[in-house]
């Protein structure tokens, strides 16, 4: 019984690491008659595993997401996979006796670990909703590639339209992480052709592919680049802000999900001190101006400036410059 159990979960190793086996070849790994193994499959399809006859020539392959996690491997596997160079079907009688059980727990875990990685990418497509630009089609697929590309660690390759201007270039990024803004996404990654990490909108990749090539996450360049960073633009200023927000409002700016810690304190008319430090003034200003007359300026003087001027401007589109009633 215990042997035939052994076998069994060998059988489910093998054709989970060799899709589309046949039973003769099953046969002559398990060291068994064809006919044991057809007695086999009958057993796992009682025990429900989702094994399956794909036709005469064409083997078993599994069905549905099942995946079985291979054994540990044996001190004698070990050692016989680190003597493998390149797989040759001419060279196989020369490998030691545990390199074929070795190799195939191998393609059995990468195939598991493989298969997790692209249903998870694709599960996170299904549901993350992205919006497209007025003048290109969406491309949603571009989610699922650097999601899977960023599980597995490896470099993606693209064409990039500049912000700036219309040129394109072909980049190699590694995709360390997704950052949301508004309605978009950007990924955070490290550039090779710039040698630093750098952000990318996503809306702005065309003719995306996973390069085989795998990278180590540096976590402390990461961290460095949100450090004083308020969304996903990188600056190279030291700027403190002092904002007083109105009572009103409050309760809104404290629950904002915000990648820097700023200092809040509460006054006793009901309003909110709110002090940060960033290192580029555009986002951070986007996001103070979409309070409006809920949130004041007191420091900077020049930004409380700039606000006074902004506001200047767009007053002189909506009122009569003459009557100075509203149109």
């Amino acid at each position: 019984m215990t042997d035939r159990l052994i076998r069994l979960m060998r059988i489910i190793t093998i054709v989970q690491a060799n899709p589309g086996i046949l039973a003769r070849e099953l046969a002559e790994r398990c060291e068994t008659s064809e006919r044991t193994i057809y007695r086999d499959m009958e057993a796992l399809s009682a025990m429900h595993i989702p094994i399956a006859n794909m036709g005469h020539g064409k083997g078993y392959i599994f069905i549905s997401n099942f995946a079985l996690y291979p054994l540990n491997w044996t001190e004698e596997e070990a050692e016989a996979f680190t003597k493998l160079g390149e797989i040759m079907e001419t060279i196989k009688p020369l490998l030691p006796p545990a390199f074929e059980s070795a190799y195939e727990k191998v393609m059995a875990s990468s195939q598991k670990k493989k298969m997790d990685q692209t249903s998870f990418a694709q599960e996170m497509k299904n549901i993350i909703r992205l919006g497209s630009t007025l003048d290109r089609e969406n491309q949603p697929y571009l989610l699922r590639l650097i999601v899977l590309a960023s599980l597995t660690q490896q470099t993606i390759e693209a064409e990039y339209s500049s912000p700036q201007n219309e040129d394109v270039s072909l980049v190699q990024v590694d995709p360390y992480c997704l950052v949301p803004q508004d309605r978009r996404f950007y990924m955070l990654g490290f550039c090779h052709k710039q040698s630093a990490m750098r952000t990318f909108r996503i809306s702005r990749f065309r003719n995306m592919r996973i390069l085989p090539y795998t990278f180590q996450k540096n976590t402390s360049e990461m961290e460095m680049f949100f450090k004083g960073t308020w969304s996903v633009t990188k600056g190279n200023q030291n700027i403190r802000f002092v904002v007083r927000f109105s009572a009103n409002s409050v309760y809104r700016v404290k629950e904002e999900e915000l990648f820097i810690k700023p200092l809040l304190k509460d006054l006793p008319d009901g309003s909110l001190l709110f002090e940060v430090t960033v290192n580029h003034d555009r986002e951070f200003l986007d996001w103070l101006t979409s309070y409006g007359a809920e949130a004041e300026i007191l420091e900077p003087l020049r930004y409380r400036k700039r606000m006074q001027e902004m506001l200047r401007t767009w007053g002189a589109f909506y009122f009569d410059k003459k009557a100075g009633n509203q149109e």
